[in-house]
């Protein structure tokens, strides 16, 4: 007996042991998962199982400010391998040319290439260009080996995403041959939510609203990073992102859900983060539509919007996003095709204006980086400045560094003619253009030999082994989950009866135009049938029950009529990007989640199971269509 009692207390004494160095082990995986650059902020989190998925549920939020991202700099650059291989393979270069891989300071090298610089190569170094369809065709690989400085990724680049790889694999070891062997910037459009460009194996991301929804610092800056992380993979070193234009304008389409918020203050936290996570990935961020694309019901892709606000509220509000971002060192700001009558010249968009570009950005507001222009194929630009050769010239002028267009002129187009020309002619043009390409020389220099960039040369071949990148699927499902927003509709009164938890064996009808709903509504609700938003009024009569998706106006049109037809059914709403069109209608519950993303749709039906209250914060003030049942303390 006395040793068994001795054994009993042997093995209880290694249990205890195994439990200590479990609980050791399992702090010390955690610390180093959140060892990653973020902002500081703390969640109790904990794990729930629905359908076949995981919600994370925020019990309580820390809201802290993101920090400053400082680009780091190697105390030694050492060339890699690849790159090295193509320099000692160049071809009839002269050898007392200066070399974007000398081993010389940024500035002192930067202007050594801009002064061996023929005007063409100076002129070229401030284009951004593209091309149509998968592969890269001649044209721009003419441009690269002229001296073209940057790359613009577009929707119809992007299907095959290792095609897309091989293809800035292509470019830019053909930018390499050239005399100067400077690298490219490759530039796209990854927002989150639904300006998403880059497709193929990337993933399908809760918006930057949903970040201002959760209101946490630390969603904006992994939404950033884990997106920054995708394109890493593939080769591109510049997103045109975060949109930090405000939500002040019910009537936009064009921002909505792109944006992070109507409140100045909340914007300018939140999109710093995303810049923050970005730059942690190794990604240059950049932030739009300066000076404000946000209080406008008009697109700047066609007429050109007039912001008809005083001076001192656009200081006030637009531009408080704008001195975050600089005080954080954002490395692009890009200007939009915008007009503010109040305090400009008539119909001049801000794009063109010497006032707004260098007197504000550069030197009011102290922005050193680099400024690229909103796409110049836009007719907001092009009916201003009558053609695009003019609007080159007018924007260069302004202030701007980088010329994007959606469209690649020929290496005979009058853009390039007349504004070689004009370099030639006219000394103080001249010497702008060489101000622009040494900054951008500067900035690549600075760049591409940190500690923290996406590789030059990407490698196609091991894409399929990067993805899905680890962690992003969890972070973006419980992101989804802490964004969902449960609102009181105006004409309910007793806010506190306006969640209505569904049965998972309940029958009822789901109706949306999003097949992605439909097929992750199986997992939580298996009696549910599914018809389209137009097709409802046949199928409705035959459920008390109906889950129904607005996204925009049509769709709030049909579910007001549906709800006149029908006024004694059970309505619960799931709002997907932007809840401005839920005004007039009723419902037992409803739900905004700001995407239509997979993560948001699962959280948004897990919500409504009942396996997590909703924590989301509506980040528009403005009450006119429902206010917020829930306010986190």
């Amino acid at each position: 007996m006395v040793i068994l009692k001795k054994m009993n207390k042997k093995i209880l004494a290694a249990l205890a042991l195994f439990f200590v160095c479990s609980a050791f082990i399992i702090m010390i995986v955690n610390l180093l998962r959140f060892a990653q650059p973020q902002p500081h902020s703390v969640e109790k989190l904990s794990v729930l199982k629905s359908g076949g998925s995981a919600v994370l549920r925020a019990e309580y939020f820390t809201h802290a400010d993101a920090e400053p991202f400082v680009q780091k700099h190697s105390v030694k650059y050492i060339i890699p391998g690849d790159i090295k291989l193509i320099l000692e393979q160049r071809k009839n270069v002269r050898q007392d040319l200066p070399n974007f891989f000398d081993d010389e300071d940024a500035e002192t090298l930067a202007k050594k290439i801009a002064d061996a610089m023929s005007v063409e190569e100076l002129l070229a170094q401030c284009f951004m260009f593209g091309w149509a369809g998968q592969n890269p065709n001649e044209r721009v690989g003419a441009w690269v080996e002229s001296g073209l400085g940057n790359l613009k990724i577009f929707g119809w680049n992007t299907a095959d995403s290792k095609k897309l790889s091989q293809a800035i694999l292509q470019l830019q070891t053909r930018a390499l041959h050239s005399r100067f062997s400077i690298p490219l910037f490759v530039a796209t459009d990854q927002e989150g939510g639904r300006v998403r460009h880059v497709k193929g194996l990337t993933t399908e991301t809760p918006s930057a609203l949903a970040c201002g929804a959760s209101a946490l610092p630390r969603d904006a800056f992994f939404s950033g990073y884990y997106i920054g992380c995708e394109l890493a993979a593939i080769g591109i070193n510049l997103n045109f992102a975060p949109t930090v234009d405000l939500y002040s304008n019910l009537n936009s389409t064009v921002i909505a859900s792109r944006s992070f918020g109507d409140n100045p203050h909340s914007a300018a936290r939140l999109s710093t983060a995303f810049s923050n996570g970005l730059l942690a990935a190794g990604v240059l961020s950049t932030a739009k539509h300066f000076p404000g694309h946000g209080d406008t019901g008009l697109d700047s892709h066609g007429r050109l919007p007039r912001i008809d606000i005083s001076r001192e509220v656009f200081y006030s509000r637009e531009l408080e996003p704008f001195r975050a971002q600089i005080e954080n060192n954002v490395p692009f700001i890009m200007s939009g095709h915008l007009n503010f009558p109040q305090f400009m010249k008539p119909n001049e968009p801000a794009t063109f204006s010497y006032d707004m570009i260098t007197r504000m950005l550069r030197d009011e507001l102290g922005f050193s980086g680099l400024i690229v222009t909103d796409d110049m194929m836009m007719l907001s630009a092009l009916n201003y400045a009558g053609n695009f050769s003019r609007a080159v010239t007018l924007a260069l002028q302004a202030g701007n560094n980088i010329i994007e267009s959606s469209s690649t002129p020929s290496l005979q187009d009058l853009v390039w003619r007349e504004n070689i020309s004009l370099m030639k002619l006219d000394v103080k043009f001249f010497n702008i253009v060489k101000s622009s390409a040494e900054r951008i020389i500067k900035k690549k220099l600075q760049y591409f030999k940190s500690e923290s960039h996406v590789e030059i040369l990407p490698k196609p071949v091991e894409l399929h082994n990067k993805f899905p990148i680890a962690g992003a699927d969890n972070f973006f499902q419980s992101f989804a989950g802490r964004s969902v927003t449960l609102l009181h509709l105006n004409n309910q009164s007793d806010a506190k009866n306006t969640f209505q938890k569904i049965s998972r064996d309940e029958k009822v009808l789901l109706v949306g135009d999003y097949q992605n709903l439909f097929r992750l509504a199986k997992n939580f609700f298996k009696n549910a049938d599914t018809v389209w938003t137009d097709d409802v009024f046949s199928r409705a009569y035959n459920y008390d029950k109906i889950i129904f998706c607005v996204y925009d106006a049509h769709s709030a049109e049909v579910l007001q009529s549906l709800q006149v037809r029908f006024p004694k059914k059970h309505y619960i709403i799931i709002s997907v990007l932007s809840p401005v069109f839920l005004k007039g209608l009723h419902a037992e519950t409803a739900l905004a989640v700001y995407s239509y993303s997979d993560f948001s749709f699962k959280a948004a039906l897990a919500c409504l199971c009942g396996d997590f209250v909703p924590q989301g914060i509506l980040p528009l003030a403005n009450g006119a269509f429902g206010d917020v049942v829930h306010k986190r303390n």
